[in-house]
């Protein structure tokens, strides 16, 4: 498998170095040179194949060779051991749960194969990997319990203080042994842009081992493909066109349903649907992208004002067929954006019209495949359920005004001591604790 910077097309790198490092050397974004069309007998057929099965099929198909079957078979059985289960709502709007995970949220698909394609890569390595992650809320967690206890493997996870909910701090914070957190004064973008700068930083890499575990990180999207497969093959074929409604903040679950489509995922259309932070709504709407400070919103995970994968979005659809990248672009996605209050009242309606708790993310979706299926008839809608409505127990409960069940893995962890480190947004303060304390 080769990979090129979406900043640099004609240098190529292999899987492992691009895991490894995490970021190119340019501060762009590893991507495959080819993102090759699954096998029509496969697509026929999904229904037949077994969740690990699908995931295996993608894998070989992207990695070409780079991992032996019976590795990739391991690796994919040890990361993807929980289902991504389609329920439906009524005949035009269903939910893909995807917080099935041991730490209730999406992104323990992509941190659980990642931890383990890191660990198979580092093999035979004698100094620490030390992985870098900034998070608004479910990224974090994640990648703690995916990489909780990996041998040779040390995370550093940057959190902004106040921002996220407390059972989403407690998953940082209270886990220790090779997982340390640090509260930043700031937003998710500042958290970001300092761990961007540490891998550019050479007097850094010179004496740590550093990747990232972000969506930056390529082996983050790859998983994340996986479930728009499984979901597919859970609905039946009635002949309506089919769209998945995402709720977006740094892009990358977007990104990777984009790739799925390449791979010939049979989907009709995408929606991405955000807060506040609609900086690519607004670019699907006119044409201009303008990054800006993130402002804080009920759906934290999206508190987004500059989403890093929306390079790799550019580059999945520059210059296709010669159209504009934004009007290719705007072929398959469309954008919506909604504020608290709208959040608020469409978490009450889904209980309401379906006795269905939603958490404030899938809520923004619910609100946006709605507006997409008044615009847009004969269709049906998947709408992915990123995280368990518990995660903001206080929020959901206040509006349902009733109580929300709690899973005992979350729980437990309410009357765990928070240990964080806090820490400015100076760039040098940050440096000089990873120096201090990992080097």
């Amino acid at each position: 498998m080769k990979l090129y910077s979406t900043k640099n097309k004609k240098a190529f790198t292999n899987l492992k170095y691009a895991v490894l490092k995490g970021l190119p050397d340019d501060n762009g974004l590893f991507m495959p040179q080819e993102i090759p069309r699954l096998s029509s007998a496969f697509l026929e057929n999904l229904s037949e194949f077994s969740f690990q099965e699908i995931a295996f099929s993608i894998c070989q198909a992207l990695f070409k060779g780079a991992i032996p079957d019976a590795d990739l078979q391991a690796i994919i059985e040890n990361a993807v051991n929980f289902p991504a289960p389609v329920v439906q709502l009524d005949e035009e709007k269903y939910i893909l749960e995807l917080f099935h995970g041991p730490s209730l949220a999406f992104k323990d698909f992509g941190a659980r194969f990642m931890a383990q394609l890191m660990s198979y890569f580092n093999q035979g390595e004698s100094r620490e990997l030390v992985i870098l992650v900034a998070t608004s809320g479910d990224t974090g967690g994640a990648v703690a319990a995916g990489f909780l206890q990996t041998p040779g493997a040390q995370v550093v996870i940057l959190y902004p203080s106040g921002k996220v909910s407390m059972l989403q701090e407690k998953q940082l914070t209270t886990l220790g042994h090779n997982i340390v957190a640090l509260e930043v004064d700031g937003t998710f973008d500042d958290c970001q842009a300092m761990v961007k700068r540490a891998f550019l930083d050479k007097d850094l890499t010179g004496k740590i081992r550093l990747t990232s575990a972000n969506s930056i990180n390529i082996s983050r999207l790859i998983p994340q493909t996986f479930y728009y497969f499984e979901a597919c093959k859970q609905l039946p074929q009635d002949g309506r066109d089919l769209v998945f409604c995402v709720p977006s903040g740094n892009f990358g679950n977007l990104t990777a349903g984009l790739m799925a489509h390449r791979m010939g995922l049979p989907v009709h259309h995408f929606i991405a649907a955000t807060n506040a932070n609609d900086v690519v709504p607004a670019y699907l709407d006119s044409g201009l992208f303008s990054p800006r400070p993130s402002v804080r919103t009920l759906s934290n995970a999206m508190d987004v004002g500059d989403p890093s994968n929306f390079a790799r979005m550019l580059d999945l659809y520059e210059g296709e067929e010669g159209g504009s990248t934004w009007n290719n672009m705007r072929e398959l996605v469309s954008g919506y954006a909604f504020d608290d209050e709208q959040t608020r009242k469409a978490v009450a309606e889904v209980y309401r019209k379906y006795n269905y708790i939603i958490d404030p993310h899938g809520a923004v979706g619910f609100l946006a495949l709605e507006q997409y299926q008044k615009e847009h008839s004969n269709t049906k809608g998947i709408i992915l359920e990123t995280a368990h409505p518990s995660k903001f127990l206080d929020e959901v409960e206040r509006i349902l005004n009733k109580k929300v069940e709690v899973p005992e893995r979350l729980a437990i962890l309410a009357k765990r001591e928070k240990r964080a480190v806090s820490m400015p947004t100076e760039f040098g303060r940050f440096k000089q604790w990873l120096l201090d304390n990992i080097a």
